[in-house]
């Protein structure tokens, strides 16, 4: 019953991954007025499944870092009950901040639920390995992505002139950068969603992927429209050149990290990247910003209370 409950949850995980993040390589699409909100959430869910498909063959590195193993005792890492208490806290924590239309990150909501359920599972966690595997990243790649998309921006501008005169040369990169950040965001996202399916007895990894590539699409194009609008229209207004340099350093940050099994957040990058660009061009609504990071904050926390819960309810049957 417990494994059930598992491939529930995941499947849950990765359906609010989808609606809350599947958005966020496209956001500058459909901001910077280039596209519809439909088209957009189409071409990211579409780059996004292709990327998901990709990480089967990329992504050994990340399924060890979320599969819990560093962070608990090996026991407790191969517990379907404390596995399934992970995905249901990291499901239930990104529910909710879609409901509310925060683009909060499904990695800072797995890795407060692996803390949290490790906590009440073994009293303890490794806090060497929380803060060297995923609190670093976490923290720094948002800071990346400001200062590389502020610099971009800045070596566009001499080019802005060209863009101008050969539109249709700006929006085919433009689609091409979005479509290469959603590819990078199932590549970095699909193997932390998946690692709590390693237990399973006589699943093929690749059916795993499948399961959690399906449900990132769904989510991508049923419940998308929240964040949609807060990514796209209220982080900082953008024209097609600003969006474009967005998307690339959304894509390069992203790609790089997943590569090499840092688990950083699609979602900080993203708004690290659109925040660093409305700090360039003085477009940047900063409360919504102040508000997006305060729902990051809360994400860990709300992950780890989640987890903790479903750990003490699984655990006691």
């Amino acid at each position: 019953m417990t494994l059930v409950v598992l491939v529930i949850a995941v499947g849950c995980v990765a359906f609010t991954n989808g609606a809350n993040a599947n958005f966020k390589g496209v956001a500058s699409l459909y901001g910077s007025g280039m596209t519809t909100l439909r088209v957009a959430a189409w071409w990211g869910t579409g780059a996004t499944f292709a990327g998901s498909l990709a990480a089967m063959l990329l992504s050994a590195g990340m399924l060890r870092a979320f599969s819990g193993k560093g962070l608990v005792s090996d026991s407790l890492a191969a517990s379907p009950e404390f596995l399934c208490a992970v995905a249901l806290g990291g499901a239930g924590t990104s529910f909710l901040a879609t409901r509310f239309g925060f683009p909060v990150s499904t990695t800072h909501a797995l890795v407060g639920a692996l803390a949290g359920a490790g906590w009440i599972g073994q009293g303890s966690v490794s806090l060497a390995g929380l803060g060297g595997v995923f609190v670093m990243p976490l923290l720094f790649s948002p800071l990346l992505a400001f200062l590389a998309a502020a610099c971009m921006l800045l070596l566009f501008r001499p080019l802005k002139t060209l863009f101008e005169r050969r539109p249709g040369v700006l929006n085919s990169a433009h689609y091409l950068s979005a479509g290469a950040a959603s590819f990078a965001r199932g590549l970095n996202d699909t193997p932390k969603i998946a690692a709590p399916l390693l237990v399973l007895p006589g699943w093929e990894i690749h059916w795993m992927f499948l399961l959690v590539a399906v449900g990132i699409a769904l989510g991508g194009v049923v419940d998308i429209r929240n964040v949609a609008e807060t990514l796209g229209k209220k982080v900082t207004g953008m024209n097609p050149v600003d969006g474009l340099a967005a998307c690339l350093v959304t894509s390069v940050v992203v790609s790089t990290a997943s590569l090499h099994a840092f688990p950083v957040s699609t979602t900080h990058v993203s708004v690290g990247s659109l925040s660093g660009i409305g700090c360039v061009t003085a477009k940047a609504h900063w409360r919504k910003i102040g508000e997006v990071g305060l729902a990051w904050i809360c994400t860990a926390p709300c992950g780890a209370v989640l987890a903790a819960i479903a750990y003490w309810i699984v655990a006691a049957k």
